[in-house]
């Protein structure tokens, strides 16, 4: 599995075309294709850009916990999957992300390509700093999330 780290500044075409970083390029596992699925975050407004094969683990996570004869659990697919698109880097190591998800991120000039583990963030450089925490909030998040998390040995 890949994990991306690191944020990126970059700027988009007018055609929707984002060259992608070869600092990311070069935490992509050798054996990794250059195709991607790009979609709308659920908890953020911005986009979530996954390699195929993250892409792949996560619709089989989703294949073991939907039931598709559930009528929430079609709603949710139904979102989950609205507007996502399957993308590959060009021959000049570019992005061309569709224009509706675009709109939906705010996404105009300036991006942020925000390394999160198996997947990047891609954000309106303009809302990705307005999304950053003061040190004080991100501590206390991290202790209530991680803070008993430990293996407890009292």
């Amino acid at each position: 599995m890949t994990t991306f780290i690191g944020e990126h500044i970059c700027k988009i075409d007018s055609k929707g075309r984002i060259l992608f970083p070869s600092s990311l390029k070069k935490q992509m596992a050798s054996s990794a294709e250059d195709k991607f699925v790009v979609k709308k975050e659920i908890f953020e407004s911005c986009l979530i850009l996954y390699p195929i094969s993250e892409w792949e683990m996560q619709s089989e996570i989703l294949r073991q916990r939907i039931n598709p004869y559930n009528k929430k659990h079609s709603t949710f697919l139904r979102e989950f999957f609205r507007g996502a698109a399957e993308i590959t880097l060009d021959g000049n190591n570019r992005l061309l992300i569709p224009k509706r998800l675009l709109e939906i991120a705010q996404i105009n000039s300036e991006v942020v390509l925000a390394g999160q583990d198996g997947k990047i963030e891609i954000w309106a450089k303009e809302l990705y700093e307005k999304s950053s925490m003061n040190e004080t909030d991100f501590a206390n998040l991290a202790e209530e999330i991680l803070g008993g998390q430990i293996n407890d040995k009292t």
